[in-house]
């Protein structure tokens, strides 16, 4: 009897350490999972902020100009033929400068009778009539554009009147660049890579390392003008820049 107690109390004694060994390899497992997990706990709510810049100088590939001339008179079918001497005069200067005639084009025309004017505003002194018309020039040939316009003042000593009424200022050439798509790929893909080379230095400093992209916006394409003290439109050479902002993990 005293036997079988004590086979009895062995085998319990047994089966609760065996127990109490599981209980502590399960309690280690789930220990291990919980510090893995806060850890990476830990590294998930760590991360940088960077930016990425990516610039490219191109030359504008579409141009416009609009130029303005006026002629004035008492008697309208001679003011007219003012304004059709101008206008023929205009139109063989730009076709002289290498702008073809088909991209040259009457944007408008205005007639003002200063005598039909109404509350006393009429100038008894100042010519009847005053007709202003608008030839514009649009043309991909950027180079003939820009010759165009550097050589404006052969038009004025031809007696060509430019600008608006009352010494109206007559607008400079326009220029565009309209291939962006071509070039924005790669310089996001420039912008991208810089941005992890600053995230890579930040780690470096701060014995971390970089890991996933958190989130991230690429910014907007910027066209500027290429030297400073000019409006981005007047000129042909451009800046194109792009920043874009990227956030990375960071982990130990």
């Amino acid at each position: 009897m005293d036997h079988q107690c004590a086979s009895h109390r062995g085998i319990f004694q047994f089966s609760t350490l065996l127990g109490m060994v599981f209980l502590a390899l399960a309690l280690g497992f789930v220990g291990e999972k919980l510090l893995i997990g806060l850890k990476n706990f830990r590294n998930y709510d760590r991360y940088v902020a960077v930016k990425g810049l990516s610039t490219r100088d191109v030359v504008a590939d579409q141009a416009n100009w609009v130029l303005n001339f006026t002629a004035t008179g008492n008697q309208l079918v001679d003011v007219q033929k003012q304004l059709d001497e101008q206008e023929k005069i205009v139109r063989e200067y730009l076709l002289s400068q290498g702008i073809k005639d088909e991209q040259i084009s009457l944007q408008n025309l205005i007639v003002s009778d200063n005598q039909a004017k109404t509350y006393g505003e009429a100038d008894k002194d100042s010519p009847r009539y005053v007709l202003t018309e608008a030839i514009l020039a649009r043309t991909a040939d950027v180079e003939a554009m820009v010759k165009a316009s550097q050589n404006v003042a052969e038009l004025v000593k031809q007696g060509v009147a430019l600008g608006t009424p009352n010494g109206g200022w007559n607008p400079a050439p326009q220029y565009s660049f309209t291939k962006i798509n071509d070039i924005k790929p790669d310089m996001i893909a420039e912008a991208t890579k810089n941005a992890r080379v600053s995230a890579e230095q930040f780690a470096n400093d701060s014995g971390q390392a970089v890991g996933k992209i958190r989130s991230a916006n690429q910014g907007v394409l910027q066209i500027d003008a290429r030297d400073p003290g000019i409006s981005e439109g007047e000129t042909p050479y451009k800046s194109v820049r792009v920043v874009s902002t990227i956030e990375y993990y960071l982990s130990e």
